[in-house]
């Protein structure tokens, strides 16, 4: 069993900056791919990005592309996501999700998920 614990979620004003973390506890996720995801009031869960279990390939959506960068420590079973140039569409809870090997942008193909990180970009 995986479980994952998102920190560093907060009050932000637009143009300003966030860095989330997950850390992955109970077992290690080296062989897991990760992924993040939000979810904003009203709206549907949606993919943000994801890394391969390696770390040598990721995948953004592509309107997060130039702003989000995600990136992961293996030995310390950590995954990151930093936020750049924030803006108030970007508020939600943030997630953090595990999968088995093959990395996805599909949350219904992730094994475990972490109970979330609320992040509020004012404008």
């Amino acid at each position: 069993q995986v479980q994952l614990v998102e920190s560093g979620g907060g009050l932000v004003q637009a143009g300003g900056s966030l860095r989330l973390s997950c850390a992955a506890l109970g077992r290690t996720v080296n062989n897991y791919a990760m992924g993040w995801f939000r979810q904003a009031p009203g709206k549907e869960r949606e993919f943000v990005a994801a890394i391969t279990w390696s770390g040598d390939s990721t995948d953004y959506k592509d309107s997060l592309k130039s702003r989000f960068t995600i990136s992961r420590d293996n030995a310390k079973n950590r995954v990151s996501l930093q936020m750049n140039s924030l803006k108030p569409e970007d508020t939600a809870i943030y997630y953090c999700a595990a999968r088995y090997v093959l990395l996805t942008r599909h949350a219904n193909e992730y094994d475990y998920w972490g109970q979330g990180t609320q992040v509020t970009v004012s404008s």
